[in-house]
């Protein structure tokens, strides 16, 4: 029950956004883990590289910000691992599909 307590009134606990923030950045990961099967041609690049970009510039707030927050820092390293290997998997289907992309055009006459 005082392990309950002292969490409860720690300045990383539920009372605070330290742990809400952190709680709530749990649904970017729990999105990662549901596109995860998700087909390379209906990943979207930019929105996996923003979601990438936000986590890693998180990660590094959470070691700043006092109280240093490491729940902070493992749900955006979470994320940050989750949305770079959806980006890696469709930038390898971009790189795969670019030569069908580009056919030469045959039967044409000038």
């Amino acid at each position: 029950l005082s392990t309950v307590r002292s969490f409860w009134n720690s300045p990383v606990g539920p009372k605070t956004t330290h742990f809400w923030g952190p709680a709530l950045n749990c649904l970017f990961v729990a999105q990662g883990l549901y596109e995860w099967n998700r087909p390379a041609e209906k990943i979207s690049r930019d929105m996996q590289f923003i979601l990438s970009l936000y986590s890693a510039l998180f990660m590094r707030f959470a070691l700043r910000v006092k109280p240093t927050n490491y729940f902070l820092f493992c749900v955006h390293l979470s994320n940050f691992t989750l949305q770079m290997n959806l980006l890696i998997k469709r930038l390898r289907y971009e790189r795969a599909h670019k030569a069908e992309e580009i056919k030469p055009v045959t039967g044409a006459s000038h």
